[in-house]
């Protein structure tokens, strides 16, 4: 990380942080509605605009989806008077659930992993986004659908490993009890399996209430709702990858989410038929798996390479890995050197 994201990085930090309290204050002081929008609206306005102070694509993706989506769905919330924020919440855990992928936890189990995916779990999924990214010196002699392939492997493991961090410094630092960001997503049957109860739950936590319910209740369908989210997830995709190519939305994801809600929408009408064929496990779990990943080849990833911000994407993680490389080997040159003083 350069020392200008560095910088950056404390600033976003400190603006978040006054943010939301002025937002836990106005909430405490304003009933919900109106009132509580209007008063939310300058958070609501500078949020977006916070991750274009990192130069690395990385930083501004992740600080991008963190403020820009899931902060600003949930002060939406917040403003109708909904969860998970609440104004009585203490202001560090109202901070750090207004502000990160962090969903509390209604009922708490019986154990729970300080890690959140398993010590054992981390270290598989962050030895193997080492080797996707050391492959990355291949890429010009790979085939392209390989090379998609492990672009949608580096995006779930980051996604994975990034959120499971996050768990893990809050429960560590607020002992909050947390609720999993991912629930096994390449096990998924179906594509309602894979987006509404397995893939980045944080993001149906807020698309459920603030678009889905709505637009049901106020058009008294189902289908419609779930075609409403889809499309506004698109429209955050849009962003999204805005934020990585710093160019303006082609409309190729909202496209492709638009494509899955249909399709989940005939997913629902088909299991409605009891006496309908349908595919056994064996065969939908790779059906959907191969489903998600081909459109998202066409679709998702397209506007992403068009310009060279993938490559971008490739040096800073080959620089990061480098580094901990680096730091590992300084870490065990120095062990060493006290092992052998002493002995």
């Amino acid at each position: 990380m350069a020392g200008g994201d560095l910088r950056s990085l404390a600033l976003v930090s400190a603006v978040v942080t006054v943010a939301m309290c002025y937002v836990r204050l106005a909430a405490r002081r304003l009933r919900p509605g109106l009132p509580r929008l209007a008063a939310f609206f300058p958070v609501l306005a500078i949020l977006p605009f916070l991750p274009l102070a990192f130069r690395a694509v990385q930083l501004r993706i992740i600080s991008g989806f963190f403020l820009a989506w899931l902060a600003e769905f949930k002060l939406l919330l917040l403003a109708n008077g909904q969860g998970p924020l609440h104004p009585s919440l203490p202001l560090p855990t109202f901070v750090a659930v207004a502000s990160g992928p962090i969903r509390l936890r209604a009922d708490k189990p019986a154990q729970t992993s300080p890690w959140g995916l398993g010590l054992v779990s981390s270290a598989v999924m962050t030895a193997l986004l080492a080797v996707v990214v050391s492959l990355y010196r291949y890429k010009e002699e790979m085939n392209q659908y390989l090379l998609l392939t492990l672009y949608a492997s580096h995006i779930y493991l980051t996604l994975e490993l990034v959120l499971a961090f996050m768990a893990a410094a809050a429960r560590t630092v607020l002992g909050l009890d947390l609720e999993p960001q991912f629930d096994r997503p390449y096990l998924s049957s179906s594509l309602r399996d894979y987006w509404g109860r397995r893939w980045n739950l944080s993001v149906p936590a807020v698309l459920r209430p603030c678009v889905y319910r709505p637009v049901r209740a106020w058009l008294g369908s189902a289908p419609a709702g779930v075609l409403a989210t889809f499309v506004v997830s698109g429209l955050m995709h849009e962003l999204m990858i805005c934020y990585i190519t710093l160019r303006p939305p082609t409309g190729e994801a909202t496209v492709l989410f638009v494509l899955h809600g249909a399709c989940a929408v005939a997913e629902t009408w088909w299991a409605r038929h009891d006496k309908w064929w349908r595919p056994p496990r064996l065969a939908a779990t790779p059906l959907a798996l191969v489903f998600v990943t081909t459109t998202a080849f066409c679709l998702f990833f397209p506007p992403i390479m068009r310009h060279g911000a993938d490559k971008v994407i490739i040096a800073e993680c080959e620089e990061a890995v480098a580094f901990l490389r680096d730091v590992g080997a300084w870490a065990a040159g120095s062990v060493r050197s006290v092992w052998t003083g002493r002995s």
